[in-house]
């Protein structure tokens, strides 16, 4: 949770917080943690693994709204509705901490901080879903790319990860449909970052090389990546 929400809050506030968090628990590789449609219950920090999230189209087919870290949350889709939107499963074997949303808004009630954390996170949703429509309309696909790649980086990065090597949790078949890109044309852009010396990319591990250099590729097509 401490990379979830207490910014600015004091220990004590922390304290009433973690006593939101009943039981942490395991959802296994493949696993759905909710599916569109279900009632908003919780909220989900991410402790371990990771997560994408997903609706299916009219024919069927998935199609990759997002993909949360340790230290993101899942749920956020459901406050307007009390539905949630879509569905979330895991990447890998991963560990969430249940936060029950009821709870947590009379808390925020109370704990001005609290709530001026929850408003950050909201609008950082936003600002993403806004950053993601701008990138599928203004972008050819090798910026895309090195945008989805810029984006993870700074938020590993945030959390204390490395910010320039890295595994890709999801398949190139995820990161297509979430970038609206076909499977060859990720494994092209690849190859296009490779050759500018710009990446390294061996099965999903990367290595990116020239941090700026990436950034100047998608310079005046779409601000910086918003973490």
């Amino acid at each position: 949770m401490e990379l979830c929400l207490p910014i600015g809050m004091t220990g004590q506030e922390v304290e009433r917080l973690d006593t939101l968090i009943v039981q942490r628990f395991k959802v296994k590789k493949g696993a759905t943690l909710y599916r569109a449609g279900d009632p908003l219950r919780s909220l989900y920090a991410v402790r371990i693994g990771s997560f994408k999230t997903s609706v299916l189209s009219v024919d069927g087919r998935e199609q990759v709204t997002g993909f949360q870290i340790p230290g993101e949350m899942l749920g956020l889709d459901a406050i307007s509705t009390d539905l949630h939107a879509c569905n979330a499963i895991a990447l890998e074997d991963s560990e969430v901490c249940p936060i029950h949303f009821a709870h947590l808004e009379e808390l925020a009630h109370e704990l001005p901080s609290l709530q001026h954390n929850l408003n950050k996170i909201l609008s950082r949703e936003i600002v993403r879903d806004h950053d993601m429509l701008m990138m599928l309309g203004n972008m050819n696909s090798d910026e895309r790319l090195a945008a989805f790649l810029l984006n993870l980086s700074q938020r590993l990065n945030i959390r204390g990860y490395s910010s320039t090597d890295f595994v890709l949790k999801m398949r190139r078949e995820e990161i297509g449909s979430y970038l609206g890109l076909r499977l060859e044309t990720i494994c092209r852009g690849i190859a296009h970052l490779r050759d500018q010396a710009l990446v390294e990319v061996s099965g999903r591990d990367v290595k990116i090389l020239n941090l700026e250099g990436l950034k100047q590729l998608i310079a005046g097509c779409h601000r910086p990546p918003v973490c």
